[in-house]
């Protein structure tokens, strides 16, 4: 992926700047640890965690956001007060895939009964559908990418959340289906920057 600086924003032919899109996965917590599905279940980060977020500081510290948002559970919250946006703006449509009766389950153990199993494509019994969680992530790339309520240009936003929302979120911000999001690994505490190459959507840096 490029590694240019994210300061510069593209611009369209004689437009305004393209925004750009950092994301921000929360750090680790005993779930993520373990690798059990954490969805909805609010839990805190693990010290370890807590150290991560906090080195996220030396990627976003010299990026000046326009909007910073974090998804409303207290991972997501943590992590972005550690990383140094205390101010954060919720965003209720930023939270982890409600993923239903596999809440809290080791996916290993979903894939010794089924080893065929892939949540992309088999998803979790009552809980959210892709399709679902698709919808939340593409209000949140329309709320960046469209017109701001107090008519500045937004060229920086930030949104601290989780796993596999922001896989999702990254394949759709690339106007790909969302089950694409299975190719982007992420892991805790790591950051990227969606953006542009020229006028199409791109990753530009990626799991810093």
């Amino acid at each position: 992926m490029s590694l240019e600086s994210p300061m510069n924003a593209d611009v369209g032919a004689g437009g305004p700047p393209l925004p750009k899109l950092w994301l921000l996965r929360h750090g680790e917590t005993e779930w993520s640890k373990s690798g059990q599905y954490t969805g909805l279940t609010d839990l805190p980060l693990t010290r370890t965690g807590e150290e991560q977020a906090a080195s996220a500081i030396d990627v976003l510290a010299a990026v000046r956001f326009d909007l910073v948002l974090t998804s409303p559970l207290q991972r997501a919250r943590r992590t972005a007060e550690l990383a140094g946006f205390p101010d954060a703006e919720v965003e209720p449509q930023a939270c982890e895939w409600d993923y239903g009766d596999y809440e809290g389950v080791n996916s290993s153990e979903v894939r010794a009964k089924n080893p065929a199993y892939l949540i992309w494509k088999d998803g979790v019994p009552n809980g959210e559908s892709l399709d679902q969680v698709a919808a939340r992530a593409d209000a949140i790339i329309a709320r960046v990418q469209g017109p701001q309520a107090s008519g500045a240009t937004l060229v920086n936003a930030l949104l601290v959340a989780h796993g596999h929302f922001l896989r999702i979120l990254t394949a759709r911000w690339l106007q790909l289906d969302a089950v694409e999001g299975r190719h982007f690994l992420l892991g805790t505490a790591k950051v990227c920057t969606l953006g542009w190459d020229k006028r199409t959507p791109a990753i530009e840096q990626w799991g810093l």
